[in-house]
């Protein structure tokens, strides 16, 4: 008897370990190339998502390129993450028109803000995948946080949107005009060493708050570092753990505890609750 199913469980045992590397393999990251709708090939890198479903867009800063996001993308794949790493155009080894040293700095046509169809490719190829809107979350550095910020007008169903040293301008891609209609989750991260960067990244959380309303917008701060730099220094562990919680639980007041609202003359509404800040803090 124990020979007869021996014999039966080997073909399935077989065939078990011949798939476990087909599955695996699903999971690893592979270089892709995204076109655009006015002639750039973009090179990115994307991993499915393994255990969680959310994929992140990840859309690097100035003078950076997608390698920059090396011990993020390493975070996210060990939590289940999937992700799409890019070469904005006119960076790393994005190809069509030229480096990025070369476009124009001001305009609102100009190349820096024509990178919302690089984000548009990269949604698009998502969508291929089977990724939708709403699985999808931009996170953005420096420049990337403001495309990031812009490109929410064209893909408003977007879940979330995590906002990196972000600025009300930068190289004319402006970040505010968006964010004052946009209802998904947001996080934003500031360093206050950088006093013009930390005031502007706060008007956009409060834009932020009275679009998306209490409880979805999350402010992170440390006193030194901006960009990329600051992200791999103090957030990664922070980003994935709001990755997996983006928002609490709306939680009912009681009525008999609440006291009468008092009037508030037009003054600007408070921060989140969610809102929270790395050690030190300037909050």
């Amino acid at each position: 008897m124990f020979v007869r199913l021996l014999k039966i469980a080997a073909p399935a045992l077989v065939l078990a370990c011949s798939l476990t590397p087909l599955f695996g393999a699903e999971t690893e990251e592979k270089t892709v190339s995204l076109s655009t709708q006015d002639g750039w090939a973009l090179s990115a890198v994307y991993r499915p998502a393994s255990s969680q479903d959310k994929t992140v867009v990840l859309l690097h800063d100035l003078n950076k390129k997608k390698e920059d996001f090396s011990s993020f993308k390493a975070d996210l794949a060990r939590a289940g993450f999937g992700y799409l790493a890019l070469d904005l155009r006119g960076y790393g080894q994005s190809t069509g028109g030229g480096e990025a040293k070369t476009f124009a700095k001001e305009g609102v046509d100009n190349q820096f803000n024509k990178m919302t169809r690089d984000v548009d490719a990269a949604m698009k190829f998502l969508q291929k995948k089977g990724v939708t809107p709403t699985e999808t979350v931009l996170l953005g550095a420096g420049l990337g946080a403001n495309v990031a910020a812009k490109s929410v007008s064209f893909w408003p169903d977007v879940s979330a949107l995590a906002l990196i040293s972000p600025t009300t301008n930068n190289r004319d891609v402006l970040s505010i005009p968006a964010m004052r209609l946009y209802k998904g989750d947001v996080l934003i991260a500031a360093g206050a060493a950088d006093k013009k960067m930390f005031l502007e990244a706060s008007v956009i959380r409060n834009v932020s708050f009275l679009s998306a309303g209490e409880g979805k917008v999350t402010f992170l701060t440390a006193y030194d570092l901006t960009s990329h730099e600051m992200l791999d220094k103090y957030l990664r562990p922070a980003l994935i753990q709001w990755l997996k919680t983006p928002h609490k639980p709306e939680v009912l007041p009681d009525p008999k505890l609440t006291p009468d609202p008092i009037p508030s003359d037009g003054a600007l509404v408070a921060p989140s609750q969610t809102e929270e800040a790395l050690v030190p803090s300037v909050l």
